[in-house]
């Protein structure tokens, strides 16, 4: 693993203080990530606002989070920001590991590879961080099945070294995509990013390094679910990460983890969007829920890139298709 600093500690500036409201100034088919946890409403975290801070520092209930993203990996991952029972706040370091943001915290100064949530230097050294379950859909989406849930607002004033043309931070224009080139493009990590060769190789013809993929972690096991694959198998996949078994669901919104329900689903088009029809009824593919108030148990996941995944858990760490 190669650690290096890129830009300047909190040149990119995590959101510590919040603020939630249902109105979003943007386009409704703009991605978020959405996080519910029992008991309170949900709340939505839009990547337009999280390409230029990276983080956020938030509680739901009594449940300190870090909703953690990083552009050049495409990883958003939602962790429980404690370990043994002391919150951690969560700053941008300014360096990468690999290409995966490094976080630091604020409490012992100790770093953190952002995809694996394990921390990689300090007196927290090896310690991990619990992923917690979310979920990726569109405003619109997110809007239609939660009729309590708040978005994320947009920090007045901010500057963030995303929206300028060198390392230092500028002003911030949400309306702005600053990483929209490279996710169109087949460009790779911060040397594709800055138009560079680089020094990464692949040599996989089953899968593209920017394919996007739903990683499980459990009992000692890991198991990446590639949303093609996933998609080759007629939207559904089933497969087993340390012993726990697992359904994963692709729709037009993103891709999904959920425990097998021990009964079969199949996924079909509805309208313009998609569901699952099993057991006698009709499921949510996002959120789990039943038309007869039944819920599948969301399984904690990451959403990340192919080449990100390999990184941390090796090439031998994806699911069998034949599952």
């Amino acid at each position: 693993m190669n650690v290096r600093q890129v830009i300047p500690r909190d040149a990119i500036p995590s959101i510590d203080t919040p603020s939630f409201d249902r109105s979003y100034d943007g386009p409704t088919e703009d991605e978020v990530i959405v996080v519910d946890l029992d008991g309170e409403p949900a709340r939505a975290y839009p990547i337009r606002i999280l390409d230029y801070h990276e983080v956020v520092n938030d509680s739901i209930g009594e449940v300190p989070i870090a909703v953690t993203w990083c552009p050049l990996c495409a990883s958003a991952v939602v962790y429980e920001s404690t370990i043994d029972n002391r919150r951690l706040t969560f700053g941008v370091s300014g360096k990468l590991a690999d290409d995966d943001l490094v976080l630091y915290d604020r409490e012992t100064g100790s770093e953190w590879k952002q995809s694996a949530g394990t921390c990689i230097d300090g007196s927290l050294s090896d310690r991990q961080l619990e992923v917690l379950p979310s979920a990726r859909t569109t405003v619109s989406g997110f809007l239609e099945r939660h009729d309590d849930g708040k978005i994320l607002q947009p920090i007045p004033g901010a500057e963030s070294e995303a929206a300028s043309d060198d390392d230092q931070p500028a002003p911030v224009d949400y309306s702005e995509r600053p990483y929209a080139e490279y996710f169109s493009s087949d460009a790779v990590g911060l040397a594709g990013l800055r138009g560079e060769t680089g020094d990464r190789s692949w040599e996989r013809t089953d899968l593209e390094p920017k394919s996007i993929l739903l990683g499980i972690e459990h009992g000692g096991d890991a198991r990446g679910f590639p949303l093609p694959w996933v998609d080759e198998a007629g939207g559904i996949l089933e497969g087993t990460v340390g012993g726990r078994q697992v359904i994963v669901v692709t729709t037009a919104e993103g891709i999904h983890a959920f425990d097998d329900p021990g009964f079969s689903l199949e996924r079909q088009s509805a309208g313009d969007g998609d569901e699952l029809v099993g057991d006698g009824t009709v499921w949510d593919p996002v959120t789990g829920t039943s038309a007869d108030g039944r819920s599948l148990e969301a399984v904690p996941a990451k959403r990340l890139f192919a080449f990100a995944w390999i990184d941390d858990h090796g090439a031998d760490t994806f699911v069998d298709r034949r599952e």
